[in-house]
């Protein structure tokens, strides 16, 4: 077989594999190319990951990532799915001489600040993506104790995979109001396409590396969880938002 017969077979076959992706994106090939694309991350990063998991154990004083339950997709009966989200851990586990954790100011040290600047910190979450727990765009994964506050419209933004970045995080993230956050998820799930993905991925790493100004990372005082920005705004009354706490324990298994 001559050399331009073989070009011709790969351009055809990548050109196939393109409108393949473009008909039939939101049924099979998002979570197709989420799997090439993570393993390929995982696949050049893994040194990297290994030093920041070394480093790591030594400036976090121990275990190196932050694991928590976060609800996912949705199963068949309609009922979120929930899964452990694994990060680099930013802040220390410093105590008090009472044995409760100090301030998130005080834990939060040179290395973590670093992580958060460069956003390493979610460099783990490629495995989360690769295994089928979230995608590389979709809503980004809330608390349990945020999700039991939703309305039922609201958490349609679990019939999808949660993502590493989606269409809220290059529109504010935290510089806009929960409810703003929400509507872009829900405006993402109706669009899904596979030149949107493209779009929001490329409006991540510009948002990551070069326009800064408009991100404020989870952990600091402006970043209010859901139920106690409701109950700030008056928008939920003390009962309701006991009893939701009280839910969000139960689910989680506290």
């Amino acid at each position: 077989m001559e050399w331009w017969q073989i070009l011709l077979i790969v351009l055809g076959s990548l050109i196939l594999l393109l409108l393949l992706s473009i008909i039939f994106y939101k049924q099979f090939f998002k979570r197709f190319w989420d799997i090439v694309l993570s393993f390929l991350a995982i696949t050049v990063f893994s040194p990297l990951i290994i030093v920041l998991m070394i480093i790591g154990a030594i400036a976090m004083r121990g275990n190196p990532f932050f694991v928590q339950k976060r609800p996912g997709k949705k199963d068949k009966y309609g009922k979120e799915k929930l899964f452990y989200l694994i990060k680099f851990r930013t802040m220390s586990n410093l105590k008090d001489e009472n044995g409760n954790l100090l301030p998130d100011n005080k834990r939060l040290n040179v290395y973590g600040k670093f992580l958060r600047s460069t956003s390493l910190d979610e460099l783990p979450e490629a495995f989360n993506i690769f295994i089928g727990n979230m995608s590389i765009i979709g809503p980004r994964p809330q608390l349990v104790r945020d999700m039991v506050f939703m309305s039922e419209e609201q958490r349609c933004r679990h019939d999808v995979r949660p993502g590493l970045s989606g269409l809220a995080q290059v529109n504010g993230r935290n510089n806009i109001t929960w409810e703003q956050k929400f509507e872009y998820d829900l405006k993402y799930i109706n669009n899904i396409s596979l030149f949107g993905d493209i779009g929001l991925i490329i409006k991540t790493v510009f948002k990551a590396f070069v326009k800064r100004d408009d991100i404020v990372r989870a952990g600091t005082s402006s970043d209010l969880d859901f139920g106690d920005w409701l109950l700030q705004e008056g928008k939920v009354d003390k009962e309701t938002y006991n009893s939701c706490q009280l839910e969000a324990k139960n689910i989680i298994g506290v």
